[in-house]
Order: C-alpha cells, then sequence, then structure tokens
C-alpha cells in the first residue's frame, strides 16, 4: 500500500496527464470583430463624375466577402453581424471620413474589434488599399495595413484585399 503523499502525488499526476491535452488544445479565445463593408475613397481627377457607381460599389462587395471569408475562416476571429448598425455612415460607407467612429458602432454590436477596409483610387489604374483594425473599446488603432495596385484595375480590388488581409493580418505574428 502507498503511503498517502505518494497515493495523492500519483492521483495529480493521473490528473495532469488527463486534462493537459483539452487545456492546450483549448487555446486563446477568438476575438470578436466586427468587419464593415469596403469603402470607397476617390480622389481622382474624375471622382463623382467618371466611373461607374454601381460597378464600384460590385467591385467593394467583393472585396468585403473576401475579408468576411478570410477573417472567419482563420479561427482567430468571430465575425459580428454589421447589419443590425444602421448608422448613416455604415449605409453610406463612409466610416473612413470619421476617423475612428466605427469603434463605438463594432461595441455596440457586442464587437471587441472593429475592422475597415478602404479602397483609395488615386487614378483610373491606381488603386491604394487599407484596413484599419481598432479596439472596439478605446477606438485605439490596433493595426493598419496598406498596399498600392499600380495599373491595376477595379476588379482588382478583392485579390488586393485578400493579399494584404492574408500578409498583413493573418499571416503576420
Amino acid at each position: 500500500m502507498m503511503p498517502h503523499a505518494t497515493r495523492t502525488l500519483v492521483a495529480f499526476a493521473a490528473l495532469a496527464v488527463a486534462i493537459g491535452p483539452v487545456a492546450v488544445a483549448a487555446g486563446p479565445v477568438p476575438a470578436r470583430i466586427a468587419v464593415f463593408a469596403f469603402e470607397l475613397d476617390d480622389f481622382s481627377a474624375g471622382a463623382g463624375i467618371a466611373g461607374d457607381p454601381a460597378s464600384d460599389r460590385r467591385y467593394l462587395d467583393e472585396a468585403t466577402r473576401e475579408a468576411l471569408k478570410l477573417i472567419g475562416e482563420s479561427g482567430r476571429y468571430v465575425l459580428v453581424d454589421t447589419a443590425p448598425a444602421g448608422d448613416d455612415d455604415v449605409r453610406e460607407r463612409t466610416l473612413y471620413r470619421c476617423h475612428g467612429c466605427e469603434a463605438p458602432i463594432a461595441l455596440r454590436l457586442g464587437a471587441d474589434l472593429s475592422f475597415l477596409g478602404v479602397i483609395t483610387r488615386i487614378s483610373r489604374t491606381d488603386y491604394a488599399v487599407r484596413f484599419e483594425i481598432r479596439d472596439a473599446r478605446t477606438g485605439d488603432l490596433v493595426r493598419l495595413r496598406q498596399s498600392d495596385l499600380r495599373i491595376g484595375a477595379d476588379y482588382a480590388w478583392s485579390r488586393g484585399a485578400r493579399a494584404l488581409i492574408r500578409q498583413g493580418l493573418l499571416d503576420a505574428r
């Protein structure tokens, strides 16, 4: 018969072996993130008079779908639906103008973080793709990444967004 102290030690060791893999497998809790629709900041010479707003909207929607897919499938984040927001800046896709007002909206929706993607049209063939992630509680900028698309076209916005999200968020350590 084992002494009491030895039995206790063996019991603790068995318990550690039994729950150890579960504790390791659990990992960190994914952050809740509100991914707002991609927005267009057009300051090209033809802003407001050239181009097709319906086409722009379609390509922005493709970039948004790509962002939702990548971020949602990463396992690092839980997507928070932004549809209930109802704010004018959300509906009109002008959050990029208010420099952080998306954070309190994300907080109101129950998110820990806000994600705002912006396509900046420099000219008809030059674009910049950026995303901003803010802490929903404080509004502090957590991550900002930007990439340029030269001699590109609007149909490349989703590919630019995909590459930037992969390299600047998901593959970044």
